[in-house]
Formats: C-alpha cells, sequence, structure tokens
C-alpha cells in the first residue's frame, strides 16, 4: 500500500520504493503465519473457527480453507449481531477463533468478537487498522493472488500442524484453487458445443415425411414372386372387381344375393328366415 498505519504496522515495513509503496518485510509475514496457525490448532473442533471474507476477491479463499480445514465460512455479507444476538437463530453462532481477509471491510465482525471476548486473526496491509485484532498477518490484503496464497499457506500449515499433511511431501492442492475467478472469464473458457439437431414430430403428416425420406425399393419374395400377375390367385369383396397382388385387375365379380344367408358360424349355408 501507499500508506502506512505508523501505530503499529510501521515495524513490519521493510522499505518504500520510489513510487510510493511500502515493501512488507517476508520474515515478519512468515512469523505471524506460523503463531496463527498455532493458535488455530489449538482449537479442538475445527467447526469452532470462522473465517470472514466479505471482499469478493477473498470469498473463494474462504470457501476453500473451509473445506480443507473443516471451518465454518462466512462469505459475503456478515450478518449483523451473529456474534452477539442469540434471537438470531439461522445465522447466530459461536466460534472460538475468528480469521479476517480484511479488517476494514469487515468491521462489524470484528467489533461484535470484541464484545463477546473473541480473539482475532486478520490479514493486515500497511494501512489498515488493527483495534481489536490479536495476531495481525502483514500482507498485500488487496489482490486476488496475494489473498489466494495467503490463505493457501494458512490451510498448509494448520494441516500440517494437525498431522494431516506430511512436511516430507507436497501439498496435493494447487494454490489456483483459492484465486478469485470472474464469472465472465469462466464463461469465456467453456468450449462451444454444436446445436443439437431439431428433434422430428412425431405427428407429422405422412406426405411431409415421405418427401423427405426417400422410397427404398425392395424385390418381391415370396408367393407370387415368379408367377404372372394374371396367375396369381385372389379373392375379394362380394360384387367388387376383384384384383391381384400387385394391384391389377382379375376381371371376376362375386354376387352378393349368391351368397347363402346364415348368421351361425357353427351352422354355414343354414336357412334363418323361420327364427
Amino acid at each position: 500500500a501507499s500508506n502506512v498505519d505508523h501505530r503499529m504496522m510501521s515495524k513490519y515495513v521493510f522499505k518504500r520504493r520510489k513510487n510510493g509503496t511500502f515493501i512488507i518485510n517476508l520474515k515478519y509475514t512468515w512469523e505471524k503465519l506460523l503463531l496463527a496457525a498455532r493458535a488455530i490448532v489449538a482449537v479442538e473442533n475445527p467447526k469452532d473457527v470462522c473465517i470472514i471474507s466479505a471482499r469478493t476477491y477473498g470469498q473463494r479463499a474462504t470457501l476453500k480453507y473451509a473445506h480443507y480445514t473443516g471451518a465454518v465460512p462466512i462469505a459475503g455479507r456478515f450478518t449483523p449481531g451473529a456474534f452477539t444476538n442469540h434471537e438470531i437463530t439461522k445465522a447466530f453462532r459461536e466460534p472460538r477463533l475468528m480469521i479476517v481477509i480484511d479488517p476494514s471491510l469487515d468491521h462489524q465482525a470484528i467489533s461484535e468478537a470484541a464484545y463477546v471476548n473473541l480473539p482475532v486473526i486478520a490479514f493486515c496491509n500497511t494501512d489498515t487498522k488493527v483495534n481489536y485484532v490479536d495476531i495481525a498477518i502483514p500482507c498485500n490484503n488487496k489482490g486476488i493472488k496475494s489473498i489466494g496464497l495467503m490463505v493457501w499457506m494458512l490451510a498448509r500449515e494448520v494441516l500440517r500442524m494437525r498431522g494431516s499433511v506430511s512436511r516430507s511431501l507436497k501439498w496435493e492442492v494447487m494454490v489456483d484453487l483459492f484465486f478469485h475467478r470472474d464469472p465472465e472469464e469462466v464463461e469465456k473458457e467453456k468450449p462451444t458445443l454444436d446445436p443439437l439437431p431439431a428433434p422430428q414430430d412425431p405427428w407429422a403428416s405422412p406426405a411431409a415425411t415421405a418427401a423427405t425420406v426417400p422410397p427404398v425399393e425392395q424385390p418381391l419374395t415370396g408367393f407370387g414372386a415368379s408367377q404372372p400377375p394374371s396367375a396369381i390367385p385372389s379373392t375379394g369383396a362380394p360384387g367388387v372387381p376383384t384384383t391381384g397382388m400387385l394391384g391389377q385387375s382379375t376381371g371376376a365379380t362375386i354376387n352378393w344375393a349368391d351368397e347363402p344367408t346364415s348368421w351361425d358360424p357353427t351352422r354355414p349355408g343354414e336357412d334363418i328366415s323361420g327364427w
């Protein structure tokens, strides 16, 4: 930052650039990071640790830290009275330790933590006010990569002190997962898929279907395949010219008046006029 709080943060400054930016001494940053990790590990239940970030750039790092260490995250707006008003049944919490990404934006949570004697660990820049902050970790708490890196280092150190991650092995979680990502950039990175073809309407008219599907000629097989159309026997309705298998008329007709009038299928041909 280009400003410095001479009351508390000036001792963490290494030097000042020509453009007015203050450089933080990384020795103090690492020492305070280890001290904060020891304080977090001293809490037996990981859910008693609450990490808060109202800054947009630190919300993803907050959620990732809570995922890997078991803490309770509050990403976004802090509900006033969450630590002091027990009548707020859904938002009321009683943590034993609180981690803050930016004390300038999370001042409401720090003020309520002071009312209930809640220890506070905060990532502080050179111009940050450290009122009611117990452990201040000097770092750049305004950059996207700086916030993600510091939270990633704190999570790794906490897991190492708990024994979940070995110090001799590299932590498998990449630091990129703690960096904030713009939703618009995420949408641009998604691959563009070809649009699917429109589904065919099952209730379409047969004429339209036939127009789109070409007819397929199949060879005639079975009975009458090698016989001429006139040699194929055919049956038709009475009084109606009969047609062959290929649709050609045979010239024979059947008169329905010559047929017996019988309605009993078991006794065909019996006259039923006397019934």
